[in-house]
């Protein structure tokens, strides 16, 4: 059980809500205890042309529910001829995992996008879903809350949301063993979800941390 949690929190992932949009980030290291089993892992996944997650946790059981999700609103937005809700993703998300509950889906999840306005939602393994304004998971969390809870402004600009969360991202890696080697960001606004490329995420002005 010891070996699992650690498996389910060493990570960091975050996910603001800011005034053109919501912004997900996440490192780039993926742990096996104590040994760093791979240095480039997505954490960060595009689910539909206006929703993204971030995941945490079991490699196996997120992968499993990126591609279950992705099937699910491909196959809304064929039969409705539009995007599903950002709510309503949340809530579907949060239905499945709740079914799972008593052989849970080791995972924490973030769920964000924009349908009349940006919106983040974050899930725990059985199924709880809340609506945040930011929100962090992962070991590297504590350490991303201490700046969310003394600097975050909802009002803040695309860019300054940007700086913001690389600037969260590598806090905590650099004092959490089980995050690092880089950032991955997404942006998802009323144009819907884009990764930024690693030539943009240089250009934020942060220091960002590759190898530790």
């Amino acid at each position: 059980m010891d070996e699992m949690e650690k498996m389910k929190t060493g990570t960091t992932t975050l996910g603001l809500v800011c005034k053109e949009g919501v912004v997900l980030a996440s490192d780039k290291r993926a742990t096996m205890g104590y040994m760093i089993s791979n240095k480039s892992v997505i954490k960060v996944e595009q689910l539909d042309k206006h929703i993204g997650m971030t995941i945490a946790g079991g490699v196996g059981d997120a992968q499993k529910l990126v591609r279950w999700m992705k099937s699910e609103l491909e196959l809304f937005r064929m039969k409705e001829e539009q995007g599903i809700s950002v709510k309503g993703a949340s809530t579907l998300l949060a239905n499945v995992l709740s079914n799972y509950k008593f052989y849970p889906f080791f995972v924490q999840l973030i769920l964000g996008g924009y349908d009349n306005e940006p919106r983040l939602f974050s899930l725990d393994m059985a199924g709880g879903v809340t609506s945040d304004k930011y929100v962090s998971t992962g070991s590297g969390s504590p350490y991303v809350y201490g700046l969310l809870e003394t600097e975050y402004n909802e009002e803040m600009t695309i860019k300054d949301a940007l700086k913001f969360a690389a600037k969260c991202i590598t806090a905590a890696s650099k004092r959490d063993i089980a995050s690092g080697n880089g950032v991955t960001m997404a942006v998802i606004t009323k144009e819907g979800f884009r990764y930024l490329s690693q030539d943009e995420i240089s250009k934020l002005g942060v220091q960002i941390l590759k190898e530790y």
